[in-house]
């Protein structure tokens, strides 16, 4: 059963810092391209970073871009989102995502597999 676990969400001060992981079970995540979405109450899903199938490419939405970091330990079957600097606006549900595309997308739609997502709220 090909599955995706987020773990890693929390409540933090503004300023601070977490680091969320997508860990695969029931198949290698060499074949995929990985991608973290959010959600926020009231929103649309929106794509936060995405890492390609070989870890040599990776994307940031301009909100996130200098403040999160995405990488990939295949060996582990992990994925994770490094967050630092974190505001109040990065409240939503996290969620990763997996699809068989090579190359980064931004587009839920082009993802395959989810995770069941992490909160994390950006709270004083």
């Amino acid at each position: 059963q090909l599955q995706l676990v987020e773990s890693g969400g929390g409540l933090v001060q503004p300023g601070g810092s977490l680091r969320l992981s997508c860990a695969a079970s029931g198949f290698t995540l060499d074949y995929y391209a990985i991608g973290w979405f959010r959600q926020a109450p009231g929103k649309e899903r929106e794509g936060v970073s995405c890492i390609s199938m070989s870890g040599g490419s990776t994307n940031y939405a301009d909100s996130v871009k200098g403040r999160f970091t995405i990488s990939r330990d295949n060996a582990r079957r992990t994925v994770y989102l490094q967050m630092n600097s974190l505001k109040p606006e990065d409240t939503a549900v996290y969620y990763c995502a997996a699809t068989l595309l090579t190359y980064c997308s931004g587009q839920p739609s082009s993802y395959h597999h989810w995770g069941q997502g992490t909160q994390v709220t950006v709270s004083s």
